[in-house]
């Protein structure tokens, strides 16, 4: 005897998991099935692309537009951008060998007035942006240039005597050292990355970062300071853009003209590949971090087949495109 319905099969287990997650979670959990993805490629293509050595690499690489993408994270939950991340950048990296003239005794307070640097300035676009009313793209763009011209008059164009030192060996030793066999610069990325997460995710100031991107008048109605959690955010941007500035310098040993153009549209493109939305209001570091890896690779296994500059923009541009498209399509069926 037959029942008047007709049974069905459940669903398989990772597809119950999958839809337990909240959308923000699902795009972390995308972001870095990618950059296994591409780390997998990568290895069928070149043999020996995801060893060991080589995957160190890419992190170390990835964790340098990890920091500004942490800033930029911050200012994009809320609607915002900062474009002045280059010249903060590269501003902070002179500033660290002049002002330490490569000693030891001066690495301390050295780091402290190029975090400084990168505090003002976010503070300066910040200001700019939520009290004078100035859109986020005219004065993080202006704030850009201002750092690029007082940069380049006081360096005198990198060419100042003292623009010849060296980041001190102090500080080329705390990042560039190995612990246990992994780059101490790692051991600091995961812990920007879990102080980042505990703030957005277990306190109030978290919470009012998500509810200003989401609406901020509402979120004003509500109490909450927007204005100053604004401020707060573009000084946050500008205190890791600084500190990508040492970090590189770091590695580097030298300060160069021009070493933080790329990490511009880099620390943008991280965050989107991770989910946030450009929009404000969605997203979450974790799925910057896991943006900066899979931008890294994706770079390194198109180097390693020799392709050229405008090839490498096209399939770099059409990436993002493609997930942003996926993205949408997905916030579409929600």
């Amino acid at each position: 005897m037959t029942s008047g319905t007709e049974s069905v099969a459940p669903e398989p287990r990772w597809r119950q998991v999958l839809a337990s997650l909240t959308p923000d979670r699902r795009r972390v959990l995308y972001a870095f099935g990618a950059a296994i993805l591409v780390f997998v490629v990568g290895d069928l293509l070149h043999s020996g692309f995801a060893s060991t050595a080589s995957v160190k690499a890419i992190l170390v690489i990835a964790s340098f537009v990890g920091f500004v993408a942490a800033g930029q994270t911050f200012v994009i939950l809320v609607g915002g951008i900062d474009l002045s991340v280059p010249w903060v950048l590269n501003g902070a990296a002179i500033l660290l060998v002049t002002s330490s003239l490569g000693r030891d005794g001066r690495a301390a307070q050295a780091i402290l007035l190029t975090l400084a640097l990168g505090l003002v300035t976010g503070l300066a676009n910040g200001i700019g942006v939520a009290y004078l009313a100035v859109p986020a793209v005219v004065m993080t763009l202006g704030m850009n240039g201002i750092m690029e011209g007082l940069s380049l008059g006081l360096s005198k164009g990198l060419t100042c005597a003292s623009c010849a030192s060296y980041a001190p060996k102090a500080v080329q030793n705390i990042v560039r050292s190995d612990v246990l066999g992994v780059p101490a610069d790692l051991f600091l990325w995961l812990g920007i990355a879990i102080v980042i997460t505990f703030l957005l995710n277990a306190t109030t100031f978290g919470r009012r970062i998500y509810a200003i991107g989401n609406n901020d008048t509402a979120a004003f109605l509500a109490g909450i300071n927007v204005r100053l959690v604004t401020v707060v955010l573009y000084m946050l941007s500008g205190l890791f853009a600084a500190l990508g500035g040492i970090v590189l310098v770091a590695y580097g040993g030298q300060a160069t003209l021009g070493m933080g153009d790329p990490y511009l549209f880099q620390s943008i493109a991280a965050a989107v590949i991770g989910g946030v939305s450009i929009l404000g209001g969605r997203g979450h570091y974790l799925g910057a971090l896991a943006g900066s890896i899979t931008l890294v690779a994706l770079v390194s296994v198109l180097l390693a087949e020799n392709m050229p500059d405008w090839g490498r923009s096209v399939v770099y541009g059409g990436a993002i495109l493609v997930i942003l498209l996926l993205y949408g399509r997905e916030r579409r069926h929600l």
